[in-house]
């Protein structure tokens, strides 16, 4: 039986501004996976436990980036997208995991994580 391996890269980079070190860690750097498989992807960030809000994106080739999900340590949102194609987990401040189950030659994309830092507005009594 002759297995048809379909290739997805997952460009895994995530920078803040045109310059520096973001201090987010992606892997794996490319991802190579068989029809029907799971990709698995992780981020990872060295900043503190104040960023604990996760973004996983997609672009397609020639198409605009799309938020599929949005995590933090209690929440999981894949919004509109197919909770049985995606998955997400996050279970510290500082690291995560973004699925694809059953790939297929429409899932071939650039994928990106992010994180952001929770801000609070106080509100101030006048």
């Amino acid at each position: 039986m002759i297995s048809v391996i379909i290739t997805l890269t997952f460009s895994l980079q995530w920078t803040s501004g045109f310059a520096g070190d973001s201090g987010v860690t992606q892997s794996p750097g490319v991802l190579w996976v068989e029809k029907n498989q799971p990709a698995e992807m992780n981020c990872s960030h060295n900043k503190d436990a104040s960023y604990f809000q996760m973004y996983w994106y997609r672009q397609h080739q020639g198409k605009p980036m799309e938020l599929i999900a949005f995590t933090t340590t209690t929440t999981i949102d894949l919004g509109s997208f197919d909770k049985n194609k995606f998955s997400a987990t996050k279970e510290k401040a500082e690291n995560g995991s973004f699925t694809v189950r059953n790939v297929d030659s429409d899932d071939s994309a650039l994928y990106f994580c992010a994180v952001s830092q929770h801000s609070v507005t106080a509100l101030l009594d006048c």
